[in-house]
């Protein structure tokens, strides 16, 4: 039995799968907002329960907003700032009394596509989340390449790739850089650039049904989006060369994307053919905690 855990900033939510992927049982509590200990407690008070519950033992894997830095072994770069820092492997080892495997929630999103999702059959899938932030990750053969420094698909913090004049310098990133991808195609970044054309507060989903319903000012906004996230996928692609792309989070939830990317993602891929798939997830919104529990799929 795999049993998978994501750790969100709002919510807690575990899995747990039999051998062939199939889900046994699901709980979901909120997180101790801010208490690094109580968050501990509460993933090992999660694990107890459905041990009892199911009446046998299980491996963990715990998908992270964050990643464990290579040089300390404790938390960086997680959005929930009380877990920075900290010794979160160990002291969940300590805690359920066994190894724990801990990727970061974009990476364990990949995983799951990559296993029994949407991209099952892809050898290399990268797979991306497009929803407050920009997060990605990478799987080859069906595991997850963390990469030398642990930040391997961090593509959100790369910057736009072939910046029109009046996307110089871009917007402010909480990174400390200007322009960073995700400071364009997360949701609140397609707001933004609405708002700055047009004056228009809107949520990003509201701007892809407005477009559709016949809005000219959310239309030529989604139409901009498409080009960015075009130009974005299309520097992967000149990279990695992904047999598939797998789309997550809120904005995935906008068709038209699959569509009209890949019809612009020519023009600035290195190739006079591309092959790559542009995917909706299979699991959707229970991608990571799938992917946590695929953690251990060795």
């Amino acid at each position: 039995m795999r049993i998978g855990i994501d750790l969100g900033g709002s919510k807690i939510e575990l899995i747990a799968l039999d051998g062939a992927g199939r889900e046994l049982l699901r709980r979901r509590v909120a997180t101790p907002q801010g208490d690094y200990r109580a968050t501990v407690s509460t993933i090992a008070d999660l694990v107890a329960q459905a041990e009892a519950e199911l009446g046998r033992r299980g491996r963990v894997g715990i998908g992270t907003p964050g990643a464990v830095s290579r040089a300390t072994g404790r938390m960086k770069n997680c959005n929930s700032t009380c877990l920075n820092g900290q010794p979160l492997a160990a002291d969940l080892q300590a805690a359920l009394g066994r190894e724990v495997r801990l990727a970061n929630d974009a990476n364990c999103f990949a995983l799951s596509e990559a296993i029994d999702g949407a991209a099952a059959d892809a050898a290399a899938v990268f797979g991306v989340i497009l929803g407050t932030g920009c997060g990605a990750g990478l799987v080859v053969n069906r595991h997850i390449l963390t990469g030398a420094n642990a930040i391997a698909g961090e593509w959100g913090h790369n910057p736009l790739p072939w910046p029109r004049d009046e996307e110089r310098p871009g917007p402010a990133c909480y990174c400390g850089k200007t322009g960073c991808i995700e400071t364009w195609l997360s949701g609140p970044g397609l707001s933004r650039d609405l708002q700055a054309a047009t004056g228009i507060v809107s949520p990003a989903v509201a701007i892809a049904e407005r477009a559709a319903a016949g809005d000219g000012d959310c239309e030529a906004a989604l139409r901009r989006y498409e080009d960015r996230l075009a130009r974005g996928l299309a520097q992967v692609i000149n990279i990695l060369d992904p047999e598939a792309i797998v789309l997550g989070g809120g904005l995935a939830n906008i068709a038209r994307l699959y569509d009209n990317v890949p019809r612009l993602w020519g023009q600035y891929i290195f190739s006079d053919a591309v092959a790559t798939l542009l995917l909706p997830p299979k699991h959707g919104d229970s991608s990571g905690v799938r992917g946590a529990a695929w953690l251990w799929n060795d």
